[in-house]
């Protein structure tokens, strides 16, 4: 096959793979609004103006687009606490700032969280997007464990929990305040700072 050719292959296969992630990113409200269950594709084109013909040459079916759509908003999730780590200077900073981020996400966000939560959950009975839901619960687990590890590593610490067990409680955390938020507790998003701190805190209380 000629060099040219295969640029050309490449080229339509990017071309393709960028469609799909606007796609999905254009389909995720309409996901996230709705929940797994009540959302088809008919749906999704009927809130984006996205005919099901482009919908289904693009994906194989709706657990495809599902998957584009919560990896692509997930991936940049676990990112977003990456500066963060990098550029804290003090383990209080630290814990004051990921505290705060994590609030805010939580009140600007709170469909797409509570949209992460119910195809979790919905991972337990149906495999069609399984080893997405797995892909991302690992990269969060290693965002939250680059956390850990930073605070203690400020604090001239170990930490006292493995990766998965820091993961377990934080996302324990985040849940349970997500469910009061969506019934309308608004203290929550103050108590989830003071419980982010707590956690830090308590996740590395061994001198080295």
């Amino acid at each position: 096959m000629s060099t040219a050719v295969q640029r050309a292959e490449q080229a339509g296969t990017n071309k393709f793979e960028q469609r799909r992630q606007q796609l999905a990113a254009a389909a995720l409200d309409a996901i996230a609004e709705r929940g797994f269950a009540r959302t088809g594709l008919r749906d999704i084109s009927a809130r984006t103006n996205l005919s099901t013909g482009i919908l289904h040459y693009y994906f194989t079916d709706k657990d495809d687009l599902i998957a584009q759509a919560i990896w692509q908003y997930k991936s940049e999730c676990a990112r977003r606490y990456d500066s963060i780590v990098a550029t804290a200077a003090t383990a209080q900073e630290l814990s004051e700032r990921f505290g705060e981020e994590m609030s805010h996400t939580l009140q600007d966000e709170a469909d797409m969280h509570r949209l992460w939560y119910d195809l979790r959950n919905q991972a337990l009975f149906d495999d069609g997007f399984r080893d997405t839901i797995v892909a991302i619960d690992d990269l969060l687990a290693d965002m939250v464990w680059a956390v850990v590890l930073r605070h203690a590593e400020l604090r001239s610490v170990a930490p006292a929990v493995d990766r998965g067990t820091a993961y377990a409680l934080f996302d324990g955390v985040f849940l349970n305040a997500l469910i009061a938020f969506m019934r309308g507790d608004m203290q929550v998003l103050n108590d989830l700072r003071i419980r982010v701190a707590a956690l830090l805190s308590t996740s590395a209380p061994l001198s080295q």
